[in-house]
């Protein structure tokens, strides 16, 4: 076993390999860019070291500095995490060039899978199934859009060097192709560097079946599957293990399928084989294909480990440093349910728009598994992907760890920016969903309803003035028995409090007024008991009462501003603006594309909120921008 090892990421598979690292009793090295410097996984590490600027390309990405800062501090191995240089076959042989070990595949496995033509033609003559389509070279249009007639739409245009959704377009007739594959070359030229696409037959009632393998150079064996067919724009959002409704038979024909598929490569470590599964009719062992391979530990790996007791990073470390599989297929078993949800700061209802903030509070269930790399006081930084934590529950029935799973969610805490945890929640309590019903068009179906924004109880907005008036621990602050027992409280409604005495008061909101007493388990309102918790922020209080509620309190000196900003679009985070299609002079009308802003590792259209002429264009391509800051002025409304 490796005495040390460096972590080449940052965020929580950082800090949950540096927890496996310590168990085993291995030390950690942790690399950290400008951004990260107070990090989590920095503090946790056994040493860390600088590597760079905020941006990945100054950082996360530089794998010269990062196998320098290996070798000066005598780690033995480096461990990629996910994402950043995982899957970068050229790093994986220069980490082996300068007598290191790199904890996962070879670079020849990583290549073999890495462009996804190149990965189904090996994988059809390893007897792997494949999705009828198109992954040839010529990439002339009318070629592809032959083969698109040849295969029958709906069909999907598929980057081949793509992932996460991005380079990928849904086409559902002849006449839309054109248009969608400029469209999804471009994006996978700007992500990529590569524009080349594949075409593949669009399964009509899709689910997302992955199988977990792990290999040791020469054998394989699986760790059973995981449903990932909670998707959102082709990014999971809630992973589950086992797949409902799978049987002995489904399970055995995808298990061998994937474990073949890792040993035609020689697969040394974790990785995962994706599989596109027909649930029109069931799972049957004749309607699954083969999608693509992560040669890595894949995010959603939690799920495998809880129902197989296997801790994967552990195996991860084990097998490079030389030790042969841990156990043999025949010793893997299933036991209950697990669920994994994804907690993102991001704005739901204005279309999940990612979003930065410093976390003012954050606290997880007591009965769920949060893997996380921040912490209270951590700032959501928009160099990286906005991911809080992974919420993971774990019981014997699927019905019972999807209701802990729902509960977890909602008994989560976090200020100091917006979360998706209210959109999980639902998502969780859905009824298709509790009833096995999955596919990856479900979110997009019930979007409307999922994403609605959370009404605010009553007795949250009369806590939210306790909060705001410093009475929250039940003290009187501010008032005294020489002065009047009723104040004004600054809110984001008419509000006052009337001080019955210690521990209770009287809340007026506009008509209404909440009697609200504090007793041993917490504000009650009305003599109903809340449980609720409080954050509070310069400018803010949060209430935790079946939801997060955020309240403003407005400076009362401060004035407002009569400026019109209704003719302004506005940058909705910081970013990178793409493209600006408009000129000042242009005639728009409402919903059309002004410009493409690029933030968090996805792309934002701006679309013109009512019809008129461009006034201004305030930014060019290639700009780096603010949050809030004007990039397209419409002229004034007659």
């Amino acid at each position: 076993m490796f005495s040390k090892i460096l972590i080449a990421n940052r965020g929580e598979i950082a800090c949950r390999v540096i927890e496996t690292a310590r168990k085993l009793g291995v030390a950690s090295v942790a690399v950290y860019s400008e951004a990260d410097a107070q990090a989590r996984h920095v503090a946790m590490a056994d040493e860390a070291v600088a590597i760079g600027g905020p941006a990945p390309k100054d950082s996360y990405l530089r794998g010269d500095v990062i196998i320098a800062a290996a070798k000066q501090t005598g780690a033995q191995a480096i461990h990629p995490g996910y994402g950043f240089l995982s899957e970068n076959p050229d790093f994986v042989e220069a980490v082996e060039a300068a007598g290191l070990t790199f904890i996962g595949p070879s670079a020849k496995a990583i290549r073999a899978m890495g462009l996804k033509d190149a990965a189904k033609a090996l994988m059809e003559k390893a007897g792997v199934p494949v999705v009828p389509g198109y992954h040839g070279e010529n990439q002339d249009p009318e070629h592809l859009s032959g083969a698109a007639d040849t295969i029958g739409y709906p069909v999907l245009i598929k980057a081949v060097a793509g992932g996460g959704g991005k380079g990928m377009r849904l086409v559902e007739k002849p006449s839309e192709f054109a248009d969608a594959l400029a469209s999804a070359q471009g994006e996978a030229q700007t992500a990529f560097g590569n524009p080349a696409v594949l075409i593949e037959k669009y399964i009509g009632s899709p689910r997302h079946i992955e199988v977990q393998v792990f290999g040791d150079g020469e054998k394989a064996v699986h760790l059973f599957e995981r449903d990932c067919s909670l998707q959102r724009r082709h990014q999971k959002v809630i992973e589950e293990a086992p797949a409902p409704g799978m049987t002995s038979e489904m399970r055995e024909a995808m298990g061998q399928a994937a474990t073949r598929a890792a040993e035609a490569i020689g697969y040394k470590g974790a990785g995962t084989i994706e599989f596109i599964v027909d649930g029109s009719e069931g799972l049957r062992p004749d309607r699954f294909w083969f999608m693509e391979m992560n040669t890595r530990l894949q995010v959603e790996h939690p799920v495998t480990e809880a129902i197989t007791g296997v801790d994967l990073v552990e195996w991860q470390l084990r097998v490079a440093s030389g030790e042969p599989l841990p156990c043999a297929q025949g010793d893997l078993t299933i036991t209950g349910h697990a669920f994994e949800a994804r907690l993102y700061a991001e704005d739901v209802p204005a279309g999940f728009l990612p979003a930065t903030g410093t976390l003012s509070h954050l606290r997880f269930a007591e009965d769920c598994r949060a893997d996380t790399g921040v912490r209270t006081g951590d700032t959501i930084s928009p160099w990286y992907d906005p991911m809080i934590a992974k919420v993971i529950t774990h019981g014997p029935t699927r019905a019972i760890a999807l209701g802990q799973l729902a509960r977890a969610l909602e008994e989560t805490e976090v200020a100091g920016t917006v979360t998706n945890l209210a959109f999980l929640a639902r998502l969780a309590r859905h009824e298709g969903f509790g009833k096995g019903v999955v596919d990856t068009g479900l979110i997009g179906r019930e979007i409307e309803t999922l994403s609605a924004p959370v009404a605010t109880p009553e007795a949250a907005k009369a806590l939210g003035v306790i909060a705001a008036a410093g009475l929250w621990e039940g003290e009187a602050s501010g008032f005294n028995l020489w002065g009047a027992l009723r104040r004004a409280v600054p809110f984001e409604e008419e509000a006052a409090i009337r001080v019955q005495g210690p521990g209770h008061v009287t809340v007026e909101l506009g008509e209404a007024s909440h009697d609200c007493v504090l007793a041993e388990d917490g504000w009650r309102v009305d003599g109903a008991k809340t449980g609720a918790r409080m954050a509070r922020e310069a400018d803010a209080v949060t209430i935790f009462l079946h939801g997060a509620h955020r309240f403003e309190i407005p400076d009362p000196l401060a004035r407002g501003s009569d400026a019109e900003a209704s003719d302004l679009t506005l940058a909705p985070m910081p970013g990178l603006v793409k493209a600006v299609f408009v000129e000042a002079g242009q005639q728009v009308a409402a919903g059309d594309r002004l410009a493409i802003m690029e933030a968090m590792k996805m792309e934002h259209t701006m679309l013109a909120a009512r019809d008129g002429v461009v006034a201004e264009v305030l930014v060019t391509a290639g700009a780096q921008v603010e949050a809030g800051a004007a990039l397209i002025r419409l002229e004034e409304e007659e």
